[in-house]
């Protein structure tokens, strides 16, 4: 039986690898579930799975779901906090860690996991966008396994040949294609951005999420992180990953080679494929997604994103190229203009202004430790939530 922690138990994420979980009972067993607050989710995923740790970040929380569990499975012990989370994440009984803990209250519990010397299952991409190179450092100092499960970027690694040291170039690879919906607003008309809602960026046309990453998905600054997290995951630039539109999100991302060649990994889109994929690699398992059926697709389509309607996607490949901390910034402004829209603080075309004016003030500085990238994410909120106070209808 192999051990699984799920990291962010109760989002999208956590529910889908639960899902996959409960069709190999005879494979794996749910050792530890960690969620931030949702105590009604957690107690029934408690009831199914029987884990010996349930952690909640919230305090308050946390003793709710004591009192629930007294009822269901008293044997099961239930911690409170981020350092909690942490423990949660480097387990000694858990061999994998699904990490979809959502933003920067990600990073270090997956950086736990890292230290334990986990297979990691790579679903916050935050992590790598705000310290990728210490986070990838860690990996392999401590001999963890780190695995893609953004749909992108597992895409990508099902292209790429078994052995992927020595980075691309060795492999005869000249660029990724990643792959991008749109999101809800790719036909809306520019002069009606402004006057969005929030329920209208979170419909997102082919994929459930969470608020945030569907708002992220329909300023593809979720794409921009996602390059980001690619150029780390493969050890390469921003110039090698071209973001290509496909609204049908079937194609999930592909890897072209210098001989011409391009490989695409296609399938229904449904987050359990790369999720399935993950955990029983390099062996395939039974994931419960509906088949892909290529005479109902009939007819693919490709464009190149329109940059003056998604400028988050430049302010990405920017922060990228300036390196350091910027990222970091990034991230963080990102995260508090997202949460000013859904609170119906800022207009939707407020967001990417937002950002732009943090990675303005805030200088990027070499990323060499924790603490450093710490201190920039706490400026950037400070100048977002500034900018947000001053442009807040």
């Amino acid at each position: 039986m192999i051990g699984v922690t799920v990291l962010g138990a109760t989002g999208s994420i956590g529910v889908n690898t639960l899902d996959v979980l409960a069709r190999h009972r005879d494979r794996y067993r749910v050792v530890a579930l960690a969620a931030h607050s949702d105590v009604e989710r957690l107690a029934e995923q408690c009831r199914v799975f029987h884990p010996e740790l349930a952690v909640l970040a919230d305090a308050a929380a946390a003793e709710q779901l004591r009192a629930r569990l007294r009822g269901i499975d008293a044997a099961i012990e239930v911690l409170a906090g981020a350092e909690a989370v942490a423990h949660a994440a480097a387990h000694p009984v858990a061999h994998i860690v699904m990490a979809a803990i959502v933003g920067a209250a990600g990073l270090l519990p997956i950086l736990a996991a890292a230290r334990a010397g986990k297979r990691i299952l790579l679903a916050n991409k935050e992590a790598l966008v705000m310290s990728g190179r210490l986070f990838m450092d860690e990996v392999r100092a401590h001999g963890a396994q780190l695995l893609p499960v953004d749909s992108e970027h597992n895409a990508i690694f099902q292209c790429l040949p078994a052995q992927c040291h020595g980075g691309l170039a060795a492999l005869g690879v000249s660029k990724i294609l990643l792959t991008a919906s749109g999101g809800p607003f790719r036909d809306t008309p520019l002069a009606e951005l402004t006057n969005v809602t929030p329920a209208q960026a979170c419909a997102h046309p082919n994929w459930v999420m969470g608020r945030k990453i569907s708002v992220d998905s329909a300023t593809m600054m979720n794409k921009g992180l996602e390059v980001i997290e690619a150029c780390w995951l493969f050890d390469t630039t921003p110039e090698q990953v071209q973001v290509v539109l496909h609204a049908e999100s079937v194609i999930h991302s592909m890897v072209e080679y210098i001989d011409g060649s391009i490989l695409a990994q296609l399938g229904s889109p449904d987050m359990r494929t790369p999720i399935a994929h993950a955990l029983a690699w390099p062996e395939r398992i039974e994931s419960g997604v509906r088949r892909l059926n290529l005479f109902d697709i009939a007819t693919l389509h490709f464009a190149a994103p329109d940059r003056a309607r998604f400028p988050c996607l430049d302010l990405a490949y920017q922060a990228m190229e300036r390196g350091g901390t910027a990222t970091a910034v990034l991230n963080a402004a990102n995260e508090v203009a997202v949460q000013a829209f859904l609170d119906e603080r800022i207009t939707f075309t407020s967001i990417a202004a937002v950002v732009e004016a943090a990675l303005s003030d805030v200088p990027a500085r070499e990323a060499i430790s924790l603490e450093r990238i710490f201190e920039d994410d706490a400026h950037a909120r400070a100048v977002a939530r500034e900018s947000v106070a001053r442009i807040s209808r």
